[in-house]
């Protein structure tokens, strides 16, 4: 199988690449048009800042090319929010593959959200052979606001979606590459969708 890593100037690639090849999948860290569309599977990660993000996205021209993928897709932490409409983190437009606005958190507790939070209302076959509301890591200061694609949700501060789904799009809040045995069964569902 060709997993594919899309390469965009954002962190976090060295250790989901590393939890791919915990699954047996040598992936390819890549910018290529040609290499990410001849993928079995892509995954989108990304830590961030949403704008510079965007600008390295627009001028290879992925923000075109990531919405018209056809193969199962899975956004994680930057990622996800960079496939909803639009982010507050420097009032960026994204690729809206979801229709999602992006916000930051209020400052009543600490921010940005960090550690191990319950996920709930899980609604996908990426969740498949979980346990019920299992943990999982996140590490973010922005959030993918609930609606009709939401597939997972979290309590922190406010509740929003923890993941997203559309047609052959997912996307992830949290960290699956550092969520242990739960993160590497929502990698081994995703490989196997």
């Amino acid at each position: 199988m060709k997993v594919a890593i899309i390469k965009y100037n954002a962190g976090n690639v060295l250790s989901v690449s590393h939890a791919l090849r915990r699954h047996g999948i040598e992936p390819l860290l890549t910018d290529e048009t040609a290499e990410i569309i001849a993928a079995d599977k892509v995954i989108f990660p990304g830590v961030g800042e949403a704008s510079t993000a965007m600008r390295y996205l627009q001028a290879r021209q992925l923000d075109q090319l990531i919405p018209k993928l056809q193969q199962p897709v899975l956004g994680i932490c930057l990622g996800l929010q960079l496939m909803c409409l639009a982010s507050e983190e420097n009032d960026t437009r994204c690729m809206g593959i979801f229709p999602h606005h992006v916000r930051r958190f209020p400052p009543k507790q600490k921010v940005p959200h960090i550690g191990w939070n319950r996920i709930e209302n899980l609604n996908s076959p990426l969740f498949q052979n979980l346990p019920a509301e299992p943990f999982t890591y996140f590490v973010h200061s922005y959030y993918a606001e609930l609606g009709k694609q939401s597939i997972a949700e979290t309590d922190y501060i406010v509740r929003f979606s923890a993941a997203l789904q559309k047609d052959n799009f997912c996307a992830v809040q949290f960290h699956p590459e550092k969520s242990g045995d739960v993160g590497a069964q929502i990698l081994a569902n995703f490989l196997n969708l």
